[in-house]
């Protein structure tokens, strides 16, 4: 039961995001000046459909050993408030700029649920680790984009 509630809030949290996301992508998102290195539209859905049912099962993890109001649990709560925060500040309200400040709270956010869980539950850290890592390459976009846009 445990595990289908953090799939549903983490799945939830994707669709949230998205919902702020897809009324940008055209025409705005379309017609932004983006580097080279910019991934086709199609692979972002099953990139952070993979990561969010990795972040889902992670949390699951530490639960299973931890209650729901324990920090570390707050603190996965905290970063998925601020993954869906950037998506609005970025897509609905289309300001690179304020979303590149986001984006590193959300990284550190993430970062430090990471380490918490990775203390209680070993894998769960690695479970967290390729989010942050393509947090980290997001970010990298978002700084790119705002530069070639200011």
């Amino acid at each position: 039961m445990r595990l289908t509630i953090c799939i549903a809030i983490c799945l939830g949290a994707s669709l949230l995001g998205s919902l702020f996301t897809w009324p940008s992508l055209k025409p705005w998102y379309a017609e932004l000046a983006k580097p080279r290195w910019t991934p086709p539209n199609w692979l972002f859905g099953p990139v952070w459909t993979i990561l969010f049912l990795a972040m889902a099962f992670a949390a699951w993890l530490v639960w299973r050993q931890t209650a729901v109001t324990a920090a570390p649990m707050r603190l996965f709560l905290l970063q998925l408030i601020l993954n869906i925060g950037w998506s609005a500040v970025f897509f609905h309200l289309r300001s690179p700029g304020a979303a590149l400040i986001e984006i590193v709270l959300l990284w550190c956010a993430i970062l430090m649920t990471a380490l918490a869980f990775g203390r209680i539950v070993p894998l769960a850290y690695w479970l967290m680790a390729p989010y942050l890592l393509w947090v980290s390459y997001a970010a990298a976009l978002n700084f790119a984009i705002w530069r070639l846009n200011a």
